[in-house]
């Protein structure tokens, strides 16, 4: 046993609660002096000394304590275990900085511990994808977004999929996911109708850019993304499907005739029609009639390459009911001249790879 060890052992059974505090910390500036030569028993004895002490004292010297070990690549791994588990203005620096935890470590607390420990750990320099997942799964959006803005976290494609399917409902998460550098092009995808105007811009943009081989293996992969249910279909879908469906393979699906089913009574006409055009499914398509989703609309049409008068007809429609309709149109008029029919064609098949699972829905 080292005998500066010793002598501060030997200190231990001073009564006086102020000598006890300073001795933790003259113990503490022990073992940091050289950490990496310290193993077997004698870190054994420096974990066990360490421990009670610490366990006496109160919240600002365990706080201080802790801050000194944090950045120790060896420490008493009892001891820090306790830190990492303890009241969170302990817990934090260790759980943020100490990469002597391990990872059955970091479970265990994100397992068991509240959201602000969960938080720290999110902060981590590295978060390994175990510990990830249970943080999406008992984290609320506050540590979600948190974790989902460190490039350092890494998510499997399992939890990557949990995220998406709650932030359906969680627009805080929006941004975290769109502009999260890792996150899977296709469920990326799937976030586009349920992300505001400047969000889905960035997800075109990422469709723009992406390697046509990285686009085969999202698509692959994609088979059991979640899908986005956009309500029912109408009594009468599967007759008129069958027509139109007919009459597209007859080739007499037109954008004329398109034009003529934008103004019949019935929608689904123009919904079944629009859908084989564009070669999106049905519930999709009504979703972005329904809720009037211009920019969508634009993809859908651009993708079945149709002129941008008949795009523009739709749109007026639409528009119909708003101040400066006129204004409005001509405006994304300018979008539909710019989006590129292979970024188009690109968004498409994300969206299409619901048409199985929708339809399910």
């Amino acid at each position: 046993m080292s005998s500066p060890l010793k002598n501060l052992i030997d200190l231990a059974k001073e009564p006086s609660s102020e000598k006890r505090r300073e001795l933790l910390r003259q113990v503490t500036t022990v073992f940091m002096a050289h950490p990496d030569q310290i193993e077997g028993p004698e870190m054994a004895l420096y974990d066990e000394v360490m421990s009670q002490l610490s366990s006496e004292m109160e919240t600002v010297v365990r706080a201080e304590i802790a801050r000194k070990l944090a950045d120790a690549k060896v420490a008493p791994l009892g001891l820090l275990r306790r830190l990492a588990s303890d009241d969170i203005e302990v817990a934090e620096a260790i759980l943020v900085r100490s990469k002597a935890l391990t990872e059955s470590d970091l479970i265990h607390v994100v397992s068991t511990k509240g959201q602000d420990h969960l938080r720290a750990v999110s902060r981590r320099e590295e978060v390994p994808e175990s510990v990830s997942g249970v943080i999406v799964d008992r984290g609320d959006d506050t540590t979600v977004n948190t974790l989902l803005r460190n490039d350092g976290a890494r998510l499997s494609r399992a939890t990557n999929e949990v995220v998406v399917q709650r932030a359906q409902t969680s627009p805080a998460l929006h941004e975290a996911i769109v502009n999260r550098k890792d996150f899977p092009i296709d469920l990326m995808n799937d976030m586009y109708f349920v992300v505001e105007a400047r969000l889905r811009e960035r997800i075109m943009q990422e469709n723009a850019r992406v390697d046509p081989a990285v686009l085969e293996q999202a698509l692959s992969k994609s088979r059991n993304t979640v899908a986005i249910a956009h309500g029912s279909f109408p009594p009468d879908y599967e007759k008129i499907m069958a027509e139109v469906d007919t009459l597209y393979n007859n080739q007499k699906l037109t954008p004329a005739l398109l034009a003529r089913y934008m103004r019949d009574p019935n929608p689904t006409w123009f919904l079944c029609a629009l859908a084989i055009m564009a070669d999106i499914d049905f519930l999709t398509a009504r979703h972005v009639v329904d809720k009037r989703e211009l920019d969508a609309l634009a993809i859908a049409c651009k993708a079945a390459d149709l002129e941008k008068s008949l795009f523009l007809t739709y749109a007026m429609i639409m528009l119909a009911a708003q101040d400066n309709a006129m204004g409005k149109a001509a405006e994304y008029g300018k979008l539909y001249e710019q989006l590129p029919r292979d970024t188009a064609l690109r968004t498409i098949r994300f969206w299409r790879m619901r048409r199985a699972e929708g339809h399910a829905a």
